[in-house]
């Protein structure tokens, strides 16, 4: 690539460049950055996709107890009943050992993304996810089952926040929101394939009825694969690594019609942003996760990824026992679960357009709120005198908390998560939250049969107002601490969050001038002018 080479550039000529970067990210329009980044947004889409199999695996099992031959193979019997049946605590387990290898995998990710990067760590773990499915496809025992689930739940854990850490850095400005909340839409695709297969494989008595949905995850990891391969790496990645050279080409592959001095103001304003954060004494440990300003941004992102399920997400987000309830057989329950997940990927798409019009912060409080008032109502119906229409409003509401949840919470949560840390340490900010989101997502779906089963609390519908207390607690936590990220740069939310600025000043605090001169030298300490425009030009140079 020829690059124009400027002659010695001073400082300000640098910050000229950077500024002139900054700019160019806030005018871009959706319909530009379309033109502009077709292969940015394909590559997003692609990497995106190990969340389908995700969301796929993570779902299976659960889906597959009622099996009568699944049951057969790893029940046992109970004198009782006269059948085989799986125990409590097996259930329990099988269900959430997935999650319990995720919180491993999760902390792995976050040593060895920004080691080798994003393309490599995701062909390692298809590669050694090929090799583990055959543990729970010839599983003899629910034992060995229950090992293969945990182990493939650490590779799943490696892919679980990879997309969204991968989509918020290749991606423009204005593109970053809908990439990054397209992880919900592969989630709900995963389940909807999941509850697919097994409703064409209900009436299956052999055991074939839960092999072939095991055989299926097989179809996943070679093209997976070779998308990895042909990707190109993440230029803020590059960044980091010093490889200037490889970001500005990786710049161009990501992107159509942009000239070449566009794209080495771009890679300025990267290696700027980069050297900013190394000012603000940001590393790229876990530790420095949890010091100055980077505490307040890893909190953000746990607590606004397990909001997801304190919000009642183990109650409402499968209306089934709800229907059920209301009288529907199970096998009908079962397929109006499948419609459920329409609901949710529609309602998904739905998010983008509140995200356009009324950005994060609105999106989310509103979500948090609704669904507060909803968990209410569903609890309250509980002390209606006529049952039958009672149960009835109640499924209607779990219905339309799936849908709000999905239009708001559900892909809104991610967009948040991945844009809010600092770039030097998203990775491990996303792991850690990761892992808060894995251990809250096991204490609640572990609680929760015992809140709602006959056998147990007996709470039954009343179950929602637990949800409701906890939701309310999110919902006012959120007023204060989540901020507004639309339409900030990497460079401005480093600023924005070094200031103090409150969350709710986020979305309209000026800090432009802050940013092109590497931040203000009473709040962020004075800059090396001198030795800033040496590594300027060094990379300058080394783009051309």
């Amino acid at each position: 690539m020829e690059t124009t080479i400027p002659p010695t550039p001073e400082a300000a000529a640098i910050t000229a460049a950077v500024a002139s970067a900054n700019r160019d990210e806030h005018a871009t329009t959706v319909r530009e950055a379309l033109e502009r980044y077709p292969s940015a947004i394909f590559w997003a889409i692609a990497m995106s996709f190990t969340i389908v199999m995700v969301g796929y695996d993570t779902i299976l099992m659960g889906s597959l107890m009622a099996y009568p031959s699944f049951v057969e193979k790893y029940g046992n019997y109970h004198p009782d009943l006269g059948a085989k049946v799986i125990s409590g605590p097996w259930q329990v387990g099988l269900s959430t050992a997935g999650s319990c290898g995720g919180v491993l995998g999760m902390v792995i990710n976050g040593f060895v993304t920004e080691r080798f990067g994003h393309r490599r760590v995701t062909m390692v773990a298809l590669t050694i996810m090929t090799g583990l499915i055959f543990i729970p496809f010839f599983a003899p025992s629910v034992r060995v089952l229950l090992a293969g689930q945990c182990l493939l739940g650490a590779v799943w854990g490696v892919f679980s926040i990879m997309g969204a850490v991968y989509s918020s850095e290749i991606c423009p400005l204005v593109l970053r929101g809908y990439m990054t909340s397209f992880i919900n839409i592969c989630w709900v695709i995963g389940q909807l394939i999941v509850a697919g297969i097994l409703q064409g494989l209900v009436s299956n008595n052999t055991k074939w009825a839960y092999k072939i949905p095991f055989a299926v995850e097989w179809a996943w990891p070679v093209p997976l694969f070779i998308l990895a391969w042909l990707a190109p790496d993440s230029p803020w990645w590059l960044i980091r690594q010093g490889r200037i050279d490889d970001a500005a080409h990786s710049l161009k592959r990501l992107s159509r019609g942009l000239t070449d001095e566009q794209i080495q103001h771009k890679i300025l304003m990267m290696h700027d942003t980069n050297r900013l954060e190394q000012k603000l004494k940001t590393d790229v440990s876990y530790r420095d996760c949890l010091a100055g300003a980077n505490l307040r941004r890893t909190e953000i992102a746990c607590l606004t990824l397990a909001s997801q399920s304190l919000i009642g997400q183990p109650l409402a987000y499968n209306a089934t026992y709800f229907f059920v309830q209301a009288g529907l057989s199970a096998s009908d329950a079962y397929k109006m679960n499948f419609g459920n997940m329409a609901i949710a990927l529609v309602a998904t798409c739905v998010s983008w357009v509140l995200m356009t019009h009324l950005g994060r912060r609105t999106v989310l409080l509103s979500g948090y709120s609704f669904l507060t008032l909803d968990l209410l109502l569903i609890g309250l119906l509980s002390f209606a005198p006529n049952r039958s229409a009672a149960k009835w409003a109640q499924s209607a509401l779990a219905l339309v908390w799936l849908a709000v949840y999905s239009a708001t919470v559900g892909p809104q949560t991610w967009a948040v998560a991945s844009e809010v840390s600092a770039t030097r340490v998203r990775a491990k900010t996303l792991s850690i939250a990761g892992v808060v989101y894995n251990i809250v997502n096991i204490v609640d779906n572990t609680i929760e049969p015992y809140l709602i089963n006959p056998t147990e609390a007996n709470l039954k519908g009343k179950t929602a107002f637990v949800w409701f207390g906890i939701s309310f607690l999110v919902t006012v936590w959120a007023v204060f601490r989540v901020p507004e990220t639309r339409g900030r740069t990497y460079g401005e939310m480093d600023v924005l969050f070094e200031k103090k600025v409150p969350a709710w000043r986020f979305g309209t605090a000026d800090v432009e001038d802050d940013v092109t001169i590497v931040g203000d030298e009473e709040a962020l300490g004075k800059v090396d002018d001198e030795k800033r425009e040496m590594e300027a030009q060094q990379a300058v140079a080394t783009i051309s």
